[in-house]
């Protein structure tokens, strides 16, 4: 079987939310977008549901739609979207929740579903989704008459601790919300780690459930396994790959894997200190990442196994997004459909 492995640990995943949640006074929900970060939406929220988690935020209706067959009647589903043009159906057939994002969207929801559950984004300064204090301030009255189930916004840098807009951006989020009886929320991964003044009623962590950071505590949810297609043995001068990028300089056994940046594997990743494991022996990966296939220099082991690792607890998926200049959520969403997914807990 030359099909690399994924193994998801669901006890990981619920270690996480459950540590995360008890960081906090109030609700903690589970963002479950993107297929589940490419985990697989339905049994993450299945997992987390089991743990306790009574709410759910999806990207878009569609990923609701799948979320609520998987899961059934019962918990909230929420869409980041808001009401888009042709969601009224999904939105009322599946017990989906908008979370409006402009007067065109709260007008669309008012006069196609009245009654129907919503909430609010509002922008407090991120600039991406949701209602500016301009526009929030004009229709408010309208909106909150409506009894909105909850206002939220996003932080743009939480995950710099320090930096000045998570303070402002609070601000601007309690100017635009306080004295209303509706829930609030404002923090993911990274708003509930600056700390409780950030929690409001509800937080909606997403990566730090998968391993990720910012949340350093994590427990790491993911494993890769890719399987030994073939073993070489080379000689001083001779290189490895395309372009001949690496070189060998002493006597070197190469191992050949199957797995490339078909399967979401960066080629940017590439001579930049990314390694597999044999155990706990360290295998670097040498040369150019190609389609289907890696190189790895396996001279340090006695015997090859029939398999390397290339995430692990050693190797996170942060290693793999550092070395390949990108951040953690890319690489948990770019792992392919080829891979044989096996789930644990």
């Amino acid at each position: 079987m030359s099909t690399a492995r994924l193994t998801i640990n669901l006890d990981a995943l619920v270690t996480n939310w459950r540590n995360l949640n008890a960081m906090t006074n109030c609700e903690t929900a589970a963002v479950v977008k993107a297929n589940g970060y490419g985990l697989d939406a339905g049994r993450v929220a299945k997992a987390l549901a089991t743990a306790g988690a009574r709410n759910f935020f999806v990207a878009a209706a569609e990923e609701g739609v799948a979320l609520r067959r998987a899961l059934g009647p019962g918990p909230g589903i929420s869409v980041f979207s808001g009401h888009m043009e042709g969601d009224t159906k999904l939105l009322k057939e599946f017990q989906l929740t908008p979370m409006l994002n402009s007067l065109d969207q709260m007008l669309r929801h008012f006069e196609a579903l009245p009654g129907h559950a919503f909430g609010v984004q509002l922008d407090s300064g991120m600039n991406r989704l949701g209602m500016e204090p301009a526009e929030w301030a004009a229709v408010r009255d309208i909106a909150l008459g409506q009894s909105p189930v909850l206002l939220m916004s996003h932080l743009a840098c939480s995950d710099e601790p320090g930096h000045a807009m998570n303070a402002q951006q609070l601000r601007t989020f309690v100017d635009m919300t306080n004295g209303f009886e509706v829930p609030r929320s404002l923090a993911a991964t990274g708003g509930m780690l600056l700390g409780r003044d950030y929690h409001f009623d509800l937080c909606r962590p997403g990566i730090g459930l998968y391993g990720g950071a910012p949340y350093g505590d994590a427990v790491p949810v993911v494993q890769l396994d890719l399987p030994v297609i073939q073993v070489r043995d080379l000689d001083p001068g001779e290189s490895v790959g395309y372009g001949n990028t690496w070189v060998a300089k002493a006597p070197t056994r190469i191992a050949t894997v199957a797995a490339g940046y078909a399967d979401g594997l960066h080629r940017a990743m590439m001579n930049t200190g990314v390694t597999t494991y044999a155990g706990e022996t360290p295998c670097p990966v040498v040369g150019r990442i190609s389609m289907d296939l890696i190189t790895v220099d396996v001279t340090a082991l006695e015997e090859v196994p029939s398999h390397l690792t290339l995430l692990n607890e050693a190797q996170t998926v942060d290693h793999l997004a550092d070395a390949a200049g990108t951040i953690g959520y890319e690489i948990l969403t770019s792992l392919g459909h080829r891979y044989a997914r096996t789930y644990q807990g």
